[in-house]
């Protein structure tokens, strides 16, 4: 009985966190862009994360996920409402002036339905929990039992980040350790134009938020472990790790074809998104990728060049792995 309280109140701690974090204020030009995306489109809730959440950047793109109950809700046609049901989330690109600033911003739309299972153990996709163990904001939502569902899966994007962070992590180590290498390992079953560099910058400035969630989540979910000063020690079976490397490593070869076919998809179903996935590698490789208008006008067409030039610059290659792979 006193196991199971624990571990209902370290799932309290993990939910008030992450609750309390959603709540927070942002710029109001934000809000003003949300509430003009949403319109009168029946949404659950739009929740704004990422680089421009994490510092404020006026040239950058602000990252939005849109969560519907069911993908008639959010204004597209026919065919792009087919390919979010078979290979979520859709992503478009949307630009307004807001707040007397001109924004602009990628938007990601997504079911409920789908945000469950995509932030559940049992996905092959780590994109999105990766994504979401990550600070967020609830920048628009319905009502009460939206934002409870919403917040439930965050709260499971934790549980699942924990869980593989303690797998695939070192016998022993500082929770910002834990997480680092996650995030490495995330980034590198991706395919990202960031370096290293980039993953470990998640955790700047946030150690003592991720310390807090890594220990909240383990005795959430039962997992045993000790606690020596900064020191963590899991008490995971060799044969407990040894599976999950084995499940990790099918999520790590399925990782890139899956977003090679997101790419493929965004830049044949958004307007704009040629430019976007231009100024994304400019931005964060320093690669200019430059644009015909033939290849703006048919960017599925262009995706082989597109593709092979990447390769060369060099971006495909793996993100460096951390020590304590097998």
């Amino acid at each position: 009985m006193g196991s199971d309280h624990s571990a209902m109140a370290a799932a309290g701690r993990v939910g008030h966190l992450l609750a309390g974090e959603l709540i927070q204020s942002v710029d109001p030009a934000v809000t003003d862009f949300v509430a003009r995306l949403v319109g009168d489109a029946p949404v659950l809730g739009v929740l704004f994360y990422g680089s421009a959440l994490r510092q404020a950047d006026p040239d950058g793109v602000l990252d939005f996920y849109v969560v519907v109950a069911r993908q008639a809700d959010w204004p597209r046609g026919r065919a792009a409402r087919v390919a979010n049901a078979l290979l979520p989330p859709n992503v478009e690109y949307h630009e307004a002036t807001a707040g007397g600033r001109f924004l602009r911003a990628k938007v990601a739309i997504v079911t409920l339905a789908q945000f469950r299972a995509l932030t559940g153990r049992g996905t092959l996709d780590t994109t999105i929990w990766a994504r979401f163990c990550q600070p967020a904001r609830l920048v628009w939502v319905r009502d009460a039992d939206a934002a409870d569902a919403i917040l439930g899966c965050l709260i499971r994007a934790i549980a699942v980040a924990s869980w593989w962070a303690a797998c695939l992590g070192p016998v022993q180590g500082t929770a910002e350790l834990y997480w680092d290498g996650l995030f490495a390992r995330t980034y590198g079953a991706e395919l990202r134009v960031e370096t290293a560099a980039r993953a470990r910058s998640l955790l700047d400035g946030r150690v003592a938020r991720y310390r807090a969630l890594l220990e909240a989540a383990w005795q959430a979910s039962g997992l045993s472990f000790t606690q020596t000063g900064d020191q963590f020690r899991p008490a995971l079976p060799d044969a407990v790790r040894a599976r999950a490397w084995r499940r990790w490593a099918l999520r790590s070869r399925l990782g890139r074809p899956l977003n090679v076919a997101r790419l493929a998809k965004a830049v044949f179903t958004f307007a704009g998104g040629a430019r976007y996935v231009a100024w994304k590698i400019r931005r964060h490789s320093g690669v200019e990728l430059r644009l015909t208008p033939f290849a703006e006008r048919h960017p599925l067409l262009c995706l082989p060049r597109l593709l092979w030039s990447l390769h060369r610059a060099g971006l495909f290659r793996r993100t460096e792995q951390r020590d304590g792979s097998p």
